[in-house]
């Protein structure tokens, strides 16, 4: 009984039982006019029941380049075998003579020695330097394999030569040394050729008839009845698609949301700020000298217009000014030196929310309180893969009677757990403001020795929180953003969050 199949599965095992042994597929298109992608499908297909056999053999295709048209046109010897006929000629030579005699650079002459050498065609004096021939007669050309794959473009430059596997392993010498004169390009390919198999030659021998295949039923098949005789093709769920890219937020933006929801979720409220600060809020609330090298124009970005801010109300600023210059009455005995309200007017883009947080402290001292801030700050900062001079901050204090270190270790471990980030781990540090100080880390999934250094934190000294008001502890941190990025999405360079990268764009995963 015979057995109805599509049409490019009849054309394709009628070819091959016509034809013993393998046949290339690109041959069985042309030989039965069906286009080649159906024949690789009927292929696939075919192999899956038995019936044909599926034959992949890789080559090498070589094609000349420019360069190597050029030579084969010239019809000039190569390079180093001209530099043996000049020192036979003249006998021992330096390097810039012999460029000058190739009418080249010195430097694209020296390009030839390893050729030269390699080819026993010359040497080195041992005094001085200058290349001497080798003497003897110079090799049959013929016997330097890359001269010999040259020669097989003579005929036509444009068409590639093509080799198997083997004979590319063969001539990877000559090959690697043709690809470094710029002579050729070599491109793996794949040839698939298609047999018939002892179960194909059975079905043929039994009988196939073409049937009529479609994708959907229309309005034709239904007038005529002919969807009676049609066998509709059915749809495989599970083949691939194009890919599709919806629209979405961008990866830096989903990390700032996610950011305030983690803290929203622990019970944070969340602050504003102003990017324009007085040095007052930005330094000197924060018990940073008004010498630190931190304030100096290389580091931070002062403004003209305005060029000062007024100070808050006047016992705050008389605090301030006392904690400076002999450390009020904290127990601390100060930086030592006359304070400057001139100084602590200038204006500048913050540096670090922190200014926002402290000012929400002074305005609100009573415990507990936990408050956060998400927003963008500047430094003169030279823009290199792991630093940009606008950059955000998240930025929070806990104000409590009872907290502790701990509950600042404890805290930033949670937050991180819920951005993804299962390890967390702190390391002692120093910072002007808080003390004890921790820097925190997280180690990348799926990367076990990578730990990255994203922020700050510790509890604010006496110096900061007396003269706002505050005599319980209150822990704080400021952790970049940025940086949490580039781990959450393997970025490398903090730059490509910035730039218009639509394929990256496009690609990142909506979720990790």
């Amino acid at each position: 009984m015979s057995r109805s199949l599509p049409a490019h599965h009849c054309a394709l095992l009628r070819d091959l039982s016509g034809e013993p042994g393998p046949r290339r597929i690109a041959d069985i298109a042309l030989a039965t006019g069906v286009d080649q992608s159906l024949i690789a499908a009927a292929v696939r297909e075919l192999a899956e029941e038995g019936l044909v056999e599926e034959i992949e053999k890789p080559f090498d295709e070589i094609t000349l380049l420019d360069a190597g048209k050029e030579w084969i046109a010239s019809g000039e010897e190569l390079p180093e075998f001209r530099i043996r006929a000049i020192l036979d000629e003249e006998g021992p030579l330096p390097l810039p003579e012999i460029a000058a005699r190739l009418g080249s650079s010195p430097g694209e002459t020296g390009k030839v020695l390893r050729f030269l050498f390699s080819r026993k065609l010359a040497r080195k004096e041992s005094a001085g330097g200058n290349l001497v021939s080798s003497g003897g007669d110079l090799p049959d050309r013929s016997a330097f394999e890359d001269i010999a794959l040259l020669r097989r473009f003579a005929e036509d430059p444009d068409a590639p030569v093509r080799l198997t596997a083997e004979e590319s392993n063969a001539l990877a010498g000559a090959l690697g040394d043709l690809k470094a004169r710029g002579f050729v390009k070599v491109r793996s390919r794949m040839e698939r050729s298609a047999a018939i198999t002892p179960e194909g030659s059975d079905l043929v021998a039994g009988g196939i008839e073409e049937r009529i295949e479609r994708n959907r039923l229309d309005a034709e098949l239904l007038a005529d009845g002919a969807w009676r005789k049609v066998t509709f093709r059915p749809y495989d769920v599970t083949a691939g698609t194009a890919p599709a890219y919806p629209a979405k937020p961008h990866p830096l933006r989903r990390i700032l949301d996610e950011t305030r929801r983690a803290f929203h979720f622990m019970g944070f409220e969340e602050v504003r700020g102003h990017y324009v600060e007085s040095a007052f809020w930005d330094f000197d609330a924060l018990f940073q000298p008004q010498d630190h090298p931190a304030r100096e124009m290389q580091d931070t970005f002062y403004l003209e217009r305005p060029a000062r801010f007024d100070l808050p109300e006047q016992k705050f600023v008389e605090n301030i000014r006392a904690v400076h210059e002999n450390g009020g009455d904290t127990g601390s005995i100060g930086w030592g030196y006359t304070w400057s309200d001139e100084e602590a007017r200038r204006t500048v883009l913050r540096t670090h929310t922190t200014a926002a947080t402290i000012s929400a402290l002074r305005e609100d001292p009573a415990p507990p309180r936990k408050v956060f801030l998400v927003g963008r700050v500047f430094r003169r900062e030279k823009t290199d893969y792991k630093h940009l001079p606008e950059f955000h901050q998240v930025d929070g204090i806990i104000v409590d009677g009872e907290a502790s270190l701990s509950t600042l270790l404890g805290t930033l471990s949670r937050f991180y757990n819920l951005m993804g980030f299962e390890q967390v781990k702190f390391r002692p540090a120093f910072f002007p403001y808080t003390e004890p100080s921790v820097e925190v880390f997280v180690r990348m999934p799926g990367r076990e020795t990578d730990w990255f250094e994203l922020g700050g934190s510790g509890v604010f000294r006496p110096e900061v929180t007396r003269p706002c008001g505050c005599d319980v502890p209150v822990l704080a941190w400021g952790l970049g953003l940025e940086r949490l990025a580039m781990v959450r999405y393997g970025v490398t360079d903090m730059r490509k969050l910035y730039m218009s990268d639509f394929r990256w764009l496009e690609e990142t995963e909506l979720c990790l």
